[in-house]
């Protein structure tokens, strides 16, 4: 059978003017270097890459959002070039982007689903029969006459698919469209792909840089510096390490411990080929190292239990029976917090995790009083910051909030004048401010070299890094992150987290930090929050916190590659010691236990 091209990507390069503010040109950027690709009718594609590498460049030249400076783009046949031809072509070639909320725009997701088809001139009838299918093809039927505003992240990324989904599409790009999601609703979202290639026989183009997803993927390219590296199968390029390493990109974990198990022969060669997935490796491992049925009882099965707080703590932020009500009072009021109780002192690293709409970005927003709680009390210190002399100025300087896009916190002309801002707005002086942001600077380890440099012209792991400078110049003792690593592609994410752990072991700052990512969360957290409709499900020790599977997998949460590795041998009767959860310390224990087995 003769494959089709629905793709064909021809030398395209792709340059760019830089422009000061007076409208001067700066510089050239040359964001997409001579790339050639094609993608077949029907295929699943994913495009990997660091931030900056041109991925999303390349999506929207496939959607003729941007056109080549050399070369061309043909997609199903039409030339992105023919301006009489654009609409016809983003109509055959979708997209979702990272934030769902910047292409949702009807008051109910029926009406936000039928914007497309609308104007595209269909026929009203033949509208209403699109969104009933888009609806079913992404199981939001349910939610039809639902305001967009009142979905979880995961919910209102199906509804931009759905409206994608409306224009019959012949190909649907997902560019970075995981990025804000819980585990569950990533892989909800992959799911919902691969449903939509393999029963409908739509084209996938994945970009992204979560690289367990790229396993549904028939086919794989990685980018750098505008470039294409590499293409071949995920195992393929899984297996080009060197590759990888070139593109500041990693192995998924599970691979990661699959290499080192394979390395210290806990498993052997075929039995690395045939396993696909971590459920594969668990099953694997039980099979492999079974003994007998350990007593499970001495791992906590409750799933919602009282939280001790001691209410008396002069230290530290503290929440005493906290509830936040959204418009109360009103026809769509909603509880967002329910009776929480939370106490966290100088120096700890606390991860708060919980499936999106849990509350936990409400949660952060309570601690430096930037949301009044509706009822019980919060306290800095032994004192209630809603009392009349409390200063809710110094909670603030004490207590900095990072916000989920902290790059939207960068206003200023340069880095230097933007991490300046803060001090210079306490009672310091001028002189005393920009040392406090010299060293700021130097903190989140950003060169010397970036003071005059215009905030804007940064990357994304250093726009992050300066905002969170912004924030350390005003010498808090906590410091509030919402997804600070959303978005941002594995080597930046593991730099700008490793940076937070030296600032809470150097500095003894409290982290405070609100993540989807289980593997982040078990590297770097100490303590763990689990949240879930408004309320704290579990207070717990990280270790300790992963080895409640099920109960994690109810709340939509995933066990990390580690824990459930170590879990699963000391369930089969193995003399394993499950208070682990970095990668390290897992591998240390592993060899231990294999030593002890005279394996």
């Amino acid at each position: 059978m003769i494959k089709q091209k629905l793709i064909d990507i021809k030398n395209v390069t792709f340059e760019y003017f830089r422009r000061d503010e007076d409208g001067n040109v700066e510089s050239m950027i040359e964001a997409l270097k001579d790339v050639s690709l094609d993608v077949e009718k029907g295929q699943f594609v994913a495009i990997l890459g660091r931030n900056g590498s041109g991925k999303s460049t390349l999506a929207k030249h496939i959607n003729a959002l941007l056109f080549p400076s050399e070369g061309e783009v043909i997609v199903d046949g039409m030339d992105t070039e023919d301006g009489e031809l654009r609409l016809k072509i983003r109509q055959t070639a979708g997209m979702v982007f990272q934030n769902p909320d910047n292409q949702i725009v009807g008051n109910l997701v029926e009406e936000d689903i039928a914007f497309g088809p609308e104007n595209l001139g269909i026929p009203t009838a033949d509208i209403w029969n699109r969104v009933d299918e888009a609806l079913d093809k992404t199981g939001m039927e349910a939610f039809r006459n639902q305001s967009p505003n009142h979905l979880s992240g995961g919910q209102k990324q199906r509804v931009a698919i759905a409206g994608v989904l409306a224009m019959h599409p012949k190909c649907i790009i997902f560019d970075e469209s995981t990025a804000m999601l819980d585990p569950q609703g990533r892989r909800n979202i992959i799911d919902v792909a691969r449903g939509l290639q393999q029963e409908y026989g739509i084209t996938i183009l994945l970009i992204t840089h979560h690289m367990d997803e790229v396993l549904a993927a028939d086919h794989v390219f990685v980018m750098k510096d505008g470039r294409i590296m590499g293409k071949g199968t995920p195992m393929e390029i899984f297996a080009q390490h060197k590759l990888l390493e070139e593109c500041g990109l990693r192995l998924p974990v599970l691979y990661q411990y699959l290499d080192f198990l394979e390395q210290e022969q806990i498993i052997d060669a075929v039995a690395y080929r045939n396993i696909h997935n971590v459920e594969d490796l668990i099953t694997e491992m039980t099979r492999r190292y079974q003994k007998e049925q350990a007593d499970q009882t001495e791992l906590p099965n409750d799933l919602i239990g009282e939280i001790q707080v001691d209410r008396n703590a002069g230290e530290g932020i503290l929440l005493n029976h906290v509830s936040y009500v959204y418009n109360k009072g009103f026809a769509d009021e909603r509880i967002a917090l329910n009776d929480v109780n939370l106490h966290i002192t100088k120096g700890e690293f606390v991860a708060v995790i919980g499936h999106t709409g849990s509350g936990k970005s409400t949660l952060m927003q309570h601690l430096n009083g930037l949301y009044t709680a509706t009822e019980g009390t919060v306290y800095y210190n032994g004192q209630d910051i809603a009392d009349h002399d409390f200063s809710i100025k110094q909670l603030r300087q004490k207590v900095g909030l990072v916000f989920q896009y902290p790059e939207y916190q960068l206003f200023a002309e340069t880095v230097e004048k933007d991490v300046c801002f803060g001090p210079e707005n306490m009672d310091i002086s001028k002189v005393e401010a920009q040392k406090r942001a010299y060293e700021a600077i130097e903190a989140v380890g950003l060169p010397d070299t970036i003071y005059d440099c215009s905030p804007l012209q940064l990357s994304g792991g250093q726009k992050r890094r300066v905002a969170i400078a912004g924030i350390l110049a005003m010498q808090p003792d906590y410091l509030v992150l919402d997804e600070p690593t959303a978005g941002l592609d594995p080597y930046s994410a593991e730099k700008l987290l490793e940076m937070l752990k030296d600032l809470q072991i150097r500095q003894g700052i409290a982290i405070i930090l609100v993540s989807h990512s289980m593997e982040e969360v078990a590297e770097y957290a100490d303590r763990i929050v689990v949240m879930d409709q408004g309320k704290i499900c579990f207070d717990e020790p990280t270790w300790k916190v992963f080895t409640r599977k099920q109960e994690l997998e109810e709340l939509g949460l995933a066990v990390p590659t580690g824990n459930r590795i170590l879990n699963a041998l000391k369930n089969v009767g193995n003399d394993i010691d499950v208070k682990h959860s970095t990668k390290e310390e897992v591998c240390g224990e592993l060899i231990r236990w294999k030593q002890k087995e005279g394996r």
